[in-house]
């Protein structure tokens, strides 16, 4: 008869165990030792918590998937449609247009001429305006940006000779941004404004004392005798500075030919208008420099006599602002002011 027809079954130790009992052909599981038990709860506690944590990793990676694309949707987004007009179209019905004049006027700043014409041609072309608030705070800036604002005025004054163009100073309209007012039919301000600054200024930096000390040499090669014209690195020459002072005082008299035809006799007699000085706004007004003290609202309802104001401006679109916050222009704009010579209505 063959072992596996036999009664009895081997034991896993060295003497058989009785079957006694036990049905014929069944037999035990071998015995596992405590240590040995206890090692296994160890790793399957261990081989559960790793899957525990692959699943969540997997849920984190899948989140933060869906937020990158989010992200970068909402950025396609946004420099696909700028929202860069801020017209409220949901106002109806005969309004005071509105456009503002904040900040810088240079042509990569939001008062540039492109923004600022833009807005002032939707503002007349809109047929429900009745009249066009130009609300100004600004230092002034480009004379080339001041200039093509105040010939579009002037054109859009012809072109639409019943509507009428209001300018309101708030804090500060200097400079270039009272030469773009003077084309207004009239200035307005508050009695603490700043107002005026009618001149033309240019600054920059030496470094050549410096240089020297530091024990640098500059080599610039040029074509042309008057190429290195003020270059900061090397000496000042007078002849380039008389040369550039005529510049300056050229610009300066287009500057004060254009006051002088935008605001006519309500000018005073006063030599001290075009040197420059900054004047409040109940001086302004004694000088002929603006026609009365009000804001926007008040001109809306009693100047022009339609209180509802609908704003045409340009705005920065949001990808925009998010890439000013981070600064990303800072650097180049102080080594740009540093090297450069500018010539600015102030």
């Amino acid at each position: 008869m063959s072992d596996w027809e036999s009664d009895k079954s081997p034991g896993w130790g060295s003497e058989p165990e009785s079957t006694a009992g036990r049905s014929s052909g069944s037999r035990r599981s071998p015995a596992i030792p405590p240590e040995s038990a206890r090692d296994w709860k160890l790793i399957e506690k261990l081989v559960m918590s790793l899957q525990s944590e692959q699943r969540k990793s997997r849920r984190w990676g899948i989140f933060f998937k869906l937020l990158t694309f989010g992200y970068l949707f909402a950025l396609l987004f946004m420099i696909q449609f700028p929202f860069g007009d801020s017209l409220d179209s949901a106002t109806k019905g005969e309004h005071t247009a509105l456009v503002e004049v904040n900040g810088t006027i240079a042509a990569d700043e939001l008062a540039s001429a492109d923004n600022i014409v833009g807005a002032l041609r939707k503002a007349f072309e809109a047929e429900d305006s009745v009249g066009v608030i130009m609300r100004i705070n600004s230092p002034g800036g480009s004379p080339v940006q001041s200039g093509y604002i105040y010939d579009e005025i002037v054109r859009l004054r012809d072109e639409y000779p019943d509507k009428k163009l209001y300018a309101v100073i708030s804090d500060i309209g200097a400079s270039g941004a009272y030469y773009i007012a003077a084309a207004a039919d009239e200035i307005y301000a508050d009695k603490a404004s700043l107002v005026g600054s009618i001149g033309v200024v240019a600054g920059g930096f030496g470094f050549t004392d410096v240089m020297e000390k530091i024990g640098v040499d500059r080599r610039l090669y040029t074509a042309g005798e008057n190429k290195a014209f003020l270059d900061p690195f090397s000496p000042e020459e007078e002849e380039e500075v008389q040369f550039w002072e005529s510049v300056l005082e050229t610009t300066h008299g287009q500057f004060i030919e254009s006051v002088r035809e935008g605001r006519g006799d309500r000018l005073a007699d006063d030599e001290r208008l075009f040197s420059g000085l900054v004047w409040s706004g109940e001086q302004a007004l004694e000088l002929g420099l603006i026609d009365g003290l009000g804001s926007s609202s008040h001109v809306a309802r009693q100047v022009i006599g339609q209180e509802d104001l609908v704003d045409y401006s340009r705005r920065k679109s949001p990808f925009q602002d998010i890439v000013d916050q981070f600064g990303v222009s800072i650097g180049s704009g102080i080594a740009r002011y540093v090297t450069e010579s500018r010539l600015e209505l102030r």
